[in-house]
């Protein structure tokens, strides 16, 4: 598609033509909205954004150039509304943020519902904070300051106020009543939790339910009464899991005295679990949050941290090769060598530490079968070492013509296997157990492990056995 395909307004019929079969933006299209915006023609930028949802709207500001958005914000205010805030990108919308007076911030935050008027307002300083905050409606206000009271990350910042509660004695018919008459009432609702005279939440029932039963029918007959309660401090990734496992679609928040005080839907637990798994993968690896929006100097201190650790480790490693001195200059085979043993042997840690990690993250790997867990990777690591064993043992008595080398290899390569499965599993454990984050710390201790007991193995065991050249 050319950029000719843009100069004159395309109805919302054709909206689909300025997406790619991803539903992506097309750069065509990016660069016809620009252009219109530095010709100073914010008509016609508009006319083309126009029939995008909001989460596109979010996508274009995110795909322009950092030193644009602000133009591109000024030809867009009437649709830079909070729907498109709440799907922008965090460092982007910080940048539009920061542009805006607090008396615009705190408009945009009331068309919201709080958990998305939270994730605006919580990463903002702390005066701008005060400033927005006194510019809403007192409700709104009070429901965003309590919010931002719970832990960061936990259900207290995630869930919604807005939500349908009964009371138990009430009818089908009363509850289709209330529903039809209170114009104050949340939209956007599955289903209607049923509370006690304490405000406790006693059972839920369906939309479905409440259109498909007679008026006369007590709500009490025809709730569910089991339901999952998730309390206002637990983190957010424990929320997912809930959801997850007992397949919600949303689910009533309680207070520590039991209190129906909000509520979280599956929209924002879809963000949630693409958020927590991108956040390990990231972690494993030490490359921070990953966001390609990230400032450039964050994106570095963040980096380099896990790097200079790297480095230490590295020079650990290097000190036990250090220690073979005399037996590499005795036979130059052995420095040729060393590093495929630790090489496969960190790659076969980074198998089992992934899969430990992941098994963690979703409580898949608990205290009940954590010793079932560690025999499995044992047999599998005495299974793949021996395997590689035998196979780079062969091929370095062929290559070399020595017998002798080929078995130092092999049983160097099964011994790193085992080293490498285990510490895969048991560091990540450990970690857990001390309630340091496994996603952040364990690739460092296994890749030092494994490098070591690699250099270790091969380079002792060719020291006892007198390898010469």
């Amino acid at each position: 598609m050319s950029e000719s395909d843009f100069q004159s307004p395309i109805p919302a019929s054709a909206a689909n033509a300025r997406l790619d079969e991803d539903d992506r933006l097309r750069p065509g299209f990016v660069r016809a909205v620009m252009e219109r915006v530095e010709a100073g023609d914010s008509e016609g930028a508009r006319q083309l954004v126009e029939p995008l949802h909001p989460a596109d709207i979010a996508d274009l500001f995110e795909l322009v150039d950092s030193d644009d958005r602000r133009a591109l914000a000024a030809a867009l205010a009437d649709m830079l509304d909070g729907d498109v805030l709440a799907e922008m990108n965090e460092h982007v919308r910080e940048e539009l943020i920061d542009a805006l007076e607090p008396h615009q911030v705190a408009e945009l935050a009331g068309e919201l519902e709080t958990d998305d008027a939270v994730s605006i307002i919580e990463d903002m300083e702390e005066d701008d904070q005060r400033a927005v905050l006194r510019a809403l409606d007192p409700d709104d206000r009070a429901a965003i300051e309590e919010a931002l009271t719970y832990p960061e990350e936990s259900a207290g910042r995630l869930m919604q106020r807005d939500l349908i509660a009964v009371p138990e004695h009430w009818t089908i018919g009363q509850i289709i009543d209330y529903l039809r008459a209170g114009e104050d009432l949340t939209t956007d609702f599955w289903e209607v939790f049923v509370v006690d005279e304490r405000h406790h939440p006693v059972g839920t029932c369906m939309l479905s339910w409440i259109l498909r039963t007679n008026r006369q029918v007590p709500v009490s007959d025809v709730m569910k009464r089991e339901q999952t309660l998730v309390p206002v401090d637990m983190d957010q990734e424990e929320v997912a899991l809930r959801f997850q496992k007992y397949a919600l679609i949303s689910a009533a928040v309680v207070d520590q005295s039991g209190r129906l005080v909000g509520m979280i839907t599956v929209d924002d637990i879809v963000h949630i679990i693409q958020e927590e798994a991108s956040e390990d993968v990231l972690l494993l690896s030490g490359a921070g949050e990953g966001d390609i929006n990230e400032p450039i100097w964050e994106t570095v201190r963040r980096r380099l941290t896990w790097l200079v650790v790297n480095l230490g480790t590295a020079i650990i490693a290097a000190s036990v090769v250090g220690l073979f001195q005399a037996e590499i200059s005795k036979l130059v085979a052995l420095a040729i060598l060393m590093p495929i043993v630790a090489g496969m042997g960190g790659n076969a840690g980074t198998q089992t530490m992934a899969v430990t990690v992941r098994a963690l993250a979703t409580n898949q790997l608990t205290s009940s079968n954590t010793k079932r867990m560690i025999f499995r990777e044992f047999r599998i690591a005495c299974t793949n070492g021996l395997a590689l064993g035998l196979l780079i043992g062969v091929g370095v008595w062929i290559i070399f013509q020595r017998g002798d080398l080929g078995l130092v290899i092999a049983l160097a390569m099964l011994i790193n296997n085992l080293v490498a499965g285990l510490s895969g599993i048991l560091i990540p454990v450990t970690l857990d157990k001390v309630n340091v984050d496994p996603a952040v710390s364990s690739a460092v201790f296994v890749t030092m492990m494994t490098d070591v007991m690699g250099f270790f193995s091969f380079l002792g065991l060719a020291s006892l056995w007198g390898l010469q050249g």
